[in-house]
């Protein structure tokens, strides 16, 4: 909180440059969370795609986020994945199919999306849904 306050007055100050480059980069990665949550929808997300977007070198993103020991792209299939997972466990949307929550999250093949969640969940999104749901036995999408 901190770090937003002095940014938010540097920048009303034009005292940009009066930030402690920990400060400017604490304050750089909460802004490129924050955009990879507002397009997690959209399949073009790439860490590409986000560097262009905040105007810095692939490189420069990557060395923000190995300080928090994920890569990029590791921390926006997380995101996707647990946005994914919370639909499939939501009874008011048991009526879309696991293929349309996957593509909804940005996951644009069903097996990548199917072997990304096993590998994360330790179960196909199959067998979490009807687990979390408790619809034994039954053929449900």
């Amino acid at each position: 909180m901190i770090d937003l306050l002095s940014v938010l007055f540097a920048h009303e100050l034009h005292a940009d440059n009066a930030l402690t480059p920990e400060t400017r980069g604490r304050t750089l990665t909460l802004r490129i969370r924050s955009f990879i949550q507002q397009h997690l929808a959209d399949p073009r997300l790439t860490p590409r795609v986000v560097a262009a977007a905040h105007h810095i070198s692939l490189s420069h993103l990557h060395r923000l986020f190995k300080e928090q020991d994920l890569t990029v792209a590791a921390w926006i299939r997380h995101q996707r994945l647990e946005r994914a997972r919370r639909d499939l466990t939501d009874p008011a949307l048991c009526h879309h199919t696991i293929c349309q929550i996957a593509t909804h999250w940005g996951f644009t093949r069903a097996a990548d999306f199917t072997r990304a969640f096993r590998t994360h969940y330790g179960m196909p999104p199959r067998d979490y849904r009807h687990k979390a749901l408790g619809l034994q036995g039954e053929t449900h999408r």
